[in-house]
């Protein structure tokens, strides 16, 4: 049995699951007009790299929620769900790529739900649905959507001429991976009471430093990838085995399998060649410290290279819309911002860092994460009894240490 507790939905959070699943479709129609438009302009070279981006991002993702729905700690609550593990559809629905879809279904069953009447829903099964597709769509967002707007950069820079339509196709598609981000981060947020949920004003500012440091780095990607496409490959592998290694010295443990765990940890080396994203509790600003300080010393010497190599070859390329020096300078400045924003959402706007004990009430251990004077108690048993809530923390219960519980567990200690 889930935990009992009811989970309320407001307008806000049936907005964002809306837009959530709009920005997915949005996603999934651009694919392929992409595709159609690199066919017809004949770059076959590009189009087969963008399906092959595609394809490999649409598999990891697949057998990441295969790997979940097989979890036996989690029972399927909703119908959607219900009806294809009934019928034995669900391999069937991940071979096809569809694992994805049907979890929107199932969250959007809920979110409608939810929101018409309350206690439809054990809180517990919202918490776990929605937790699941954040992570696969933060997954989904650095092993497809950004590699993907790498390569239409490069290739736009390549054209002669820069339409602004291009350029605002580029910060929309931007603008949607930080919005997934975002949506991460407000769904971390159901484990602090009211009082901390996540304004409007938070929002923007969490969207807006994300954008401000993803938007320069892939910049700069995209910018050395136009003029040195053959080095992206080994500059990618290079630091990207640099940030898998990292992961493994940080010993990891979000997987119920070694093989998933390993597969977690490659996964987390391409989020962090894009953006930073916690896995680990302990000395979180140092190892912060520590990434901003590899990206900004990288992006330098991408927009290095990528000047040495056009000044070499200025005569032959067509001039670009705006000074190199200026487009430098201006990328400097705009990570600049991005991590002072980012500093000012954690000082003033983030919910303090919770202290982490062990309650052995009725010799039950259980995972206590105090908040200040208000929390919410998340409580469930062996037996599936529910406890009465403690009001002033967050309980999880450590009795079921795998599956969708270890997960939560484990990514609310990291979070906050």
């Amino acid at each position: 049995m889930e935990e009992a507790l009811s989970f309320k939905f407001g307008p806000s959070d049936v907005m964002f699951s809306l837009l959530s699943l709009i920005f997915f479709l949005v996603d999934v129609v651009l694919d392929l007009w992409a595709i159609d438009c690199l066919y017809k302009e004949e770059k076959y070279f590009s189009m087969g790299l963008l399906i092959c981006l595609l394809v490999s991002s649409s598999v990891l993702l697949q057998i990441f929620s295969w790997l979940w729905y097989t979890d036996s700690s989690r029972i399927l609550e909703t119908n959607v769900e219900r009806f294809f593990s009934t019928h034995g559809l669900l391999p069937l629905v991940h071979i096809c790529q569809f694992g994805l879809f049907l979890r929107f279904a199932a969250t959007m069953e809920i979110s409608t739900c939810g929101f018409k009447q309350r206690n439809v829903f054990p809180k517990g099964v919202t918490i776990y649905i929605k937790h699941d597709l954040s992570m696969l769509r933060v997954f989904e967002a650095f092993s497809e959507s950004a590699p993907q707007i790498v390569l239409m950069t490069a290739l736009i820079i390549e054209m002669k001429e820069m339409q602004s339509f291009t350029v605002i196709k580029i910060l929309g598609s931007l603008s949607a991976l930080a919005f997934t981000v975002l949506s991460y981060h407000r769904n971390m947020r159901v484990f602090v009471s009211e009082k901390f949920k996540m304004g409007w004003t938070s929002s923007v500012i969490y969207f807006l430093w994300n954008l401000l440091l993803i938007g320069p780095r892939v910049a700069c990607v995209s910018l050395f990838a136009s003029m040195l496409p053959c080095y992206l490959p080994a500059h990618f592998l290079s630091l990207w085995m640099l940030f898998f290694l990292w992961a493994w010295w940080q010993n990891t443990d979000f997987m119920d399998t070694k093989s998933g765990e390993w597969l977690y940890r490659a996964t987390v080396g391409i989020i962090w060649y894009f953006s930073w994203f916690n896995v680990t509790s302990g000395n979180i600003k140092s190892k912060g410290i520590i990434y901003h300080v590899v990206m900004v010393m990288d992006m330098m010497m991408l927009l290095g290279l990528w000047w040495w190599r056009r000044s070499l070859e200025q005569a032959s390329l067509s001039p670009l819309p705006i000074n190199p020096y200026l487009l430098i300078a201006m990328l400097t400045f705009i990570y600049i911002i991005g991590i002072l924003l980012k500093l000012l959402y954690y000082w003033k706007l983030h919910p303090k860092k919770p202290v982490l004990q062990i309650n052995r009430k009725d010799q039950e251990p259980h995972l206590k994460l105090k908040r200040d004077e208000e929390c919410i108690s998340i409580l469930k048993t062996d037996l599936g009894e529910t406890h009465k809530a403690e009001p002033e923390c967050i309980v999880l219960s450590q009795t079921q240490n795998t599956g969708i519980h270890k997960r939560i567990r484990i990514m609310v200690g990291n979070f906050y």
